[in-house]
């Protein structure tokens, strides 16, 4: 098989995952956000689509991005969702329908290291392509198997969507004001969590590839990973057998670290330490707060209602950007409320160069960085099929086997 889609300018040569093949047979996000991840750090993933749909999320927009295709005259749109989880990836449109796709996709899976998937429990038996029939052509072969409910379980028949499981694991309890619906959050935060998880476990199940030989079957299941994301929420349930209350832009363990009102808008204000809260306490001309029944952030969350509304009072009578420089000086962690346009327009954001733009697509980088260099491949997503007679041509296929398959509908 060929080489890794080109890297990013920093890391070059000296990719991670180097010499690592990946077949991405996952759609919507969780998959593929892991499987961008693979790719950032130089693993070849070939993402496997459909020929005629593609990834469910060509299709989900509005917004499109427009962008001229081989033929000046051709022009492709493609939706901006799908441009978040797809960098530097291959696309073979292949019919796993179809014997002859099934055939090629077995044949692919023997020189693979990784295989992403997330059809319902038992969807790919059908067609030969689950882990355990691939298992049995590669033992070497690591599976991600991402599923709504896992594969055991007496839901684990049930699909799954990142919207439900935030409502049936628990987070959507928890987001939201005290007197209000609970509340999704804007973004499918259990589908990229997801993603981040089958990052780690095949990574891990590649490591131990090394000692054993023997490649693994990862089980992953957005509701597992949803309650596992809990956190310090978890365990407030788990330590005191209630549930814990929604607190809107508050914090269930800190005071103060939620949102105030300035006189012309919104900050956050994260007091996380008694250190901290002695420097706020001599700002807002109030000392002896630090050393009586506020000294402590148990006393604060203890008296968290007369707190804040003692130092909502004060940061109302000012502007913001005051506010913000005066917390700035004393080193008391605060900021402002961005919209997404702000983000882009932050001068931190700027600098480490979170805003990419790759052969005229729209990116957002990569958070890692190795040795001082951005981990973000310099491929931008690509077209449906656009590399099916590449990817096969390199599989031993001639040029007019792939004509043949082309006009039969088994590739794109």
């Amino acid at each position: 098989m060929s080489t890794a889609p080109a890297a990013g300018p920093g890391l070059g040569a000296n990719q991670p995952l180097s010499g690592v093949t990946v077949l991405d047979m996952s759609r919507v996000l969780a998959g593929p956000w892991c499987g961008q991840l693979l790719a950032d750090m130089g693993a070849r993933v070939i993402k496997i689509e459909h020929p005629g749909r593609g990834d469910d999320t060509r299709g989900w927009g509005p917004p499109w991005h427009q962008g001229v295709a081989q033929a000046e005259q051709d022009v492709e749109r493609q939706a901006a969702y799908y441009l978040c989880a797809n960098r530097a990836k291959q696309s073979l449109a292949i019919d796993i329908a179809s014997g002859e796709g099934q055939r090629l996709v077995k044949a692919l899976a023997r020189g693979a290291d990784i295989v992403l998937e997330n059809f319902k429990v038992g969807g790919l038996a059908r067609y030969g392509l689950d882990a355990a029939s691939l298992r049995a052509l590669n033992p070497a072969l690591v599976v991600c198997s991402i599923t709504g409910f896992g594969q055991t379980g007496p839901y684990a028949h049930r699909a799954g969507y990142d919207f439900m499981i935030q409502a049936m694991g628990g987070l959507m309890s928890l987001t939201g004001e005290a007197d209000g619906m609970p509340m999704k959050t804007g973004v499918a935060i259990t589908d990229v969590m997801t993603g981040l998880y089958a990052a780690v476990g095949v990574l891990a199940a590649l490591n131990r590839r090394r000692d054993t030989g023997e490649g693994s079957h990862v089980d992953l299941a957005l509701l597992d990973v949803q309650v596992a994301t809990l956190a310090n929420q978890a365990l407030n349930t788990l330590v005191s057998g209630r549930a814990p209350e929604r607190y809107g832009n508050a914090h269930p363990n800190i005071v103060p670290y939620q949102a105030f009102a300035c006189r012309d808008g919104h900050l956050v204000l994260t007091v996380g330490n008694d250190g901290q809260f002695a420097r706020l306490a001599e700002l807002l001309g109030h000392p002896e707060w630090s050393q009586g029944e506020y000294a402590t952030n148990e006393g604060r969350v203890a008296h968290r209602d007369d707190l804040v509304a003692l130092i909502q009072g004060i940061l109302s009578g000012d502007e913001r950007d005051v506010w913000l420089a005066r917390f700035e000086a004393l080193g008391i962690p605060a900021g402002p409320i961005h919209t997404l346009t702000e983000v882009f327009a932050d001068p931190q954001v700027q600098h480490r160069g979170m805003a990419r733009e790759i052969d005229g697509v729209p990116q957002v980088a990569n958070p890692l960085r190795f040795d001082g260099e951005s981990a973000t491949a310099d491929v931008p997503p690509p077209k449906l099929g656009e590399h099916s007679e590449r990817v096969l041509a390199d599989m031993g296929l001639s040029a007019d086997d792939i004509a043949r398959l082309r006009r039969e509908g088994i590739i794109r």
